[in-house]
């Protein structure tokens, strides 16, 4: 064992790249494989999300059309035959309210649930939501069941 054939332990190194900028007698001396000149060839270079050379990029290029409603109320909707498979798998036996719902994965903590009246409720529920459409409230009341909102 002497100076000229040590070496690092199996495994213990990662990196077996060639080191850029260290002098001409490496190999990669002098513009360090960056080429001549522009931007990658700068420190601190990172190119910009949607950059293009400098041409327009696509999404300055398209125009921006429609309207966004600030004000608009956006509600997670769970249907009535979502309803009745909670009752099927015995999930729920007699109410459905916003815990029930978040356990199940059908809403999260932060929305506002809607209740939509598609497939039909067989069941007798006590159904509590922020908010119901026609048909869902009147379906759950002909099922002998409530509909009360938040």
């Amino acid at each position: 064992m002497n100076l000229s054939n040590l070496q690092p332990a199996e495994g213990s190194t990662h990196n077996q790249n060639k080191r850029v900028g260290r002098g001409e007698g490496s190999g990669k001396g002098g513009t360090s494989a960056r080429g001549h000149k522009g931007a990658k060839s700068r420190s601190g270079y990172s190119k910009k999300i949607g950059f293009e050379g400098g041409q327009m990029p696509l999404q300055r290029r398209v125009p921006k059309f429609g309207f966004k409603n600030i004000n608009r109320v956006e509600y997670q909707g769970i249907n009535l035959d979502t309803l009745q498979s909670l009752v099927d798998n015995g999930i729920v036996t007699d109410t459905v309210d916003f815990a029930v719902l978040i356990d199940t994965r059908l809403a999260t903590k932060n929305e506002l649930v809607k209740v939509l009246g598609r497939g039909e409720l067989k069941a007798k529920l006590k159904v509590t939501a922020h908010k119901f459409t026609a048909t869902a409230k009147a379906a759950i009341e002909a099922a002998g069941g409530e509909a009360v909102t938040l």
